[in-house]
């Protein structure tokens, strides 16, 4: 294990995070909806994420979305655990790829929600979240990748049973944050009052209160009874029905 020493390599933090920063900032939703002759962001809620995709070009289109953006949360996040998978912060045993892989899923997170290319009025960061989670729980071991998988198909059947996709999503958030607290907890047991260590916790945290926030309209509707339904029988029905071919006597 290499030393990390921080007043030398200060610098790395503000590098990485305005790299992740505009790598967030890049919108799926919003190129592959201009493929569909569309603007996501004038249709159904308007907000140019997985859901509204979903809602509105159907459940094939919003699957691709969604694992575009969470690409673009995974990414980083295994970049940088390559790059700083061997080092710890100078005096401590404190892995440095711990903290740089949340320092830089906060910063996509970021981008998504507040995109300076949209002037900061962006999607709510769920795909991009889940996907961070995902890969970043994956270098903890890697057959984590299928039990992250199954917290995702868990998450897909509560919406499809409940139709809310807002709080399925955010339930998925807080699944994937609390699995990875307690990875941090047992990892750092000795050594919980770090200042690293709770720097982990406080980035989880972060995380957490940007994706809740970017959805607080979500649940003031959810509470109302006004929220979007995302109904995913109704997609799949839909789809079938468009194969179905023409009964006989009627026209093509």
């Amino acid at each position: 294990m290499t030393e990390f020493v921080i007043s030398e390599k200060w610098y790395y933090f503000i590098i990485a995070a305005a790299v992740c920063y505009l790598v967030g900032c890049f919108n799926f939703a919003v190129i592959i909806s201009q493929f569909k002759n569309r603007d996501i962001r004038g249709v159904g809620s308007g907000n140019p994420g997985t859901m509204n995709m979903m809602r509105t070009f159907g459940l094939k289109i919003g699957i691709i979305n969604f694992f575009c953006d969470a690409l673009k949360g995974g990414l980083p996040v295994l970049a940088v655990y390559f790059v700083f998978r061997n080092s710890v912060f100078a005096g401590t045993a404190v892995n440095v790829a711990d903290v740089m892989r949340y320092w830089c899923g906060l910063f996509v997170v970021i981008g998504h929600i507040f995109p300076v290319t949209m002037k900061f009025k962006g999607g709510k960061g769920i795909a991009s979240t889940l996907g961070l989670f995902w890969v970043a729980l994956s270098c903890e071991q890697w057959w984590y990748v299928f039990i992250g998988f199954g917290v995702c198909i868990l998450v897909f059947i509560y919406i499809a049973i409940s139709e809310w996709g807002s709080m399925g999503s955010l339930l998925g958030v807080s699944a994937f944050s609390i699995w990875q607290a307690v990875e941090f907890y047992f990892e750092y047991s000795g050594v919980l009052a770090n200042g690293w260590v709770v720097l982990c916790f406080m980035l989880l945290l972060a995380i957490n209160l940007f994706t809740w926030i970017a959805h607080h309209k979500n649940l003031y509707k959810l509470l109302g009874g006004e929220e979007h339904r995302t109904s995913i029988k109704r997609m799949i029905n839909k789809k079938l029905k468009k194969k179905d071919p023409p009964a006989s006597g009627q026209s093509a």
